[in-house]
């Protein structure tokens, strides 16, 4: 059956979300159509009003409505200590764990030279700048463990040392209430060779 051509439009911009695949995008269409048009109009309203005025933190591109983000503006963050996280979930993350006082800079990807994303498009520039500063001591790299995430870390921690500053790597292993036996291979020989003593 051919959707009428607003409904199509509609299916087509909620499959441009993660996740979402031809089924789920029609789904969330008829229901945003069906039963879901006070909350369709609210999504419209924040959506619009999201675009118009969140953009990236002129320092670490955090999303932010002011000129710096929450966490830049802050005093009573520690300057001397900057990690560098892939995406803004990241950050999110980290921030809930309530145990990461420094400051942080967005990359908003990793290197991918086959999708044409180098070091440009990650805002390196703007991170040396904030290195070149001289109150940055320690870089914390917190991409991913993928391989674009180790080439990541691995390119930022060269930028670190040519300028004599210490990089260091968040460590990766067995999760806390996690049963061993059930640990991929991968992690398990990551935890092993990043093993500390007691």
């Amino acid at each position: 059956m051919k959707h009428p051509p607003r409904l199509a439009e509609l299916i087509e911009a909620l499959r441009t979300l993660p996740g979402v695949g031809p089924k789920s995008a029609q789904r969330m269409a008829f229901h945003l159509l069906q039963e879901g048009r006070s909350g369709a109009q609210r999504l419209a309203q924040s959506l619009e009003a999201a675009l118009a005025t969140v953009h990236r933190c002129q320092r670490c591109r955090m999303f932010a409505e002011e000129d710096l983000c929450t966490i830049c503006a802050a005093p009573q963050r520690e300057a001397a200590l900057l990690c560098v996280v892939e995406s803004a979930a990241d950050v999110v993350a980290i921030e809930q764990s309530a145990s990461f006082r420094g400051r942080y800079f967005v990359l908003m990807g990793h290197l991918s030279p086959l999708d044409g994303i180098g070091p440009e498009q990650l805002g390196v520039r703007e991170l040396e700048a904030i290195l070149d500063e001289g109150s940055v001591r320690e870089l914390i790299l917190a991409t991913n463990p993928t391989v674009e995430g180790e080439a990541t870390a691995h390119f930022i921690a060269e930028l670190a040392l040519r300028r004599g500053l210490s990089a260091s790597r968040i460590a990766h292993g067995v999760p806390i209430g996690g049963e061993i036996e059930y640990v991929d291979g991968g992690t398990l020989a990551r935890a092993l060779s990043g093993r500390q003593s007691v």
